[in-house]
């Protein structure tokens, strides 16, 4: 139809993997608690310490029936490299296999995200094969999409994780 707008209208879910409260919101939207599924973008904002909030995390975890939490013995993880590896992901369709699979390794299973092999178990059980991820997180355009999701991020009013915003599409 001659002037009308065919833009769609799509959420957006922003995440960093080393967040316990971007964990808790993976877990909500994977299960269906959101009415339109969002498209997952992996971004670097950084993770705050989070000590004196850990027992409100855990109950909230227990509440939505997720195993108790198991915190990382490194904390705040290092997770470039992660996401470096949540972005390599999307590129291959994998974006929510892959962060599910880090969430859980992280808070879960209590791995720290700044180790390369939780990294790499977290892309096995998704099916990345790990020589492609490990040249994947060297790649400069890898670093740069992150880099740009990021800044989309900001641009978008993002100012804390997790959130969900709309975008036009």
């Amino acid at each position: 139809m001659a002037g009308s707008s065919t833009a769609s209208v799509l959420r957006v879910f922003y995440y960093d993997l080393g967040s316990p409260e971007c964990y808790l919101a993976a877990e909500q939207i994977a299960g269906g608690a959101c009415d339109v599924v969002p498209e997952w973008e992996p971004v670097l904002f950084g993770v705050r310490p989070v000590q004196a909030n850990r027992e409100e995390i855990e109950r909230r975890a227990t509440e939505q029936g997720l195993q108790p939490l198991r915190w990382p013995a490194q904390w705040p993880p290092d997770t470039r490299q992660a996401m470096l590896a949540a972005t390599y992901a999307k590129r291959a369709g994998r974006t929510v296999a892959f962060s599910l699979a880090a969430f859980r390794q992280a808070f879960a299973a209590g791995r720290d995200l700044g180790d390369l092999d939780t990294v790499l178990i977290a892309a096995a059980a998704c099916e990345l094969h790990p020589k492609a991820l490990l040249k994947a997180i060297e790649l400069r355009s890898v670093a740069e999409a992150l880099d740009a999701a990021t800044n989309r991020a900001r641009a978008a009013g993002v100012e804390s994780l997790p959130a969900i915003r709309e975008a036009r599409g």
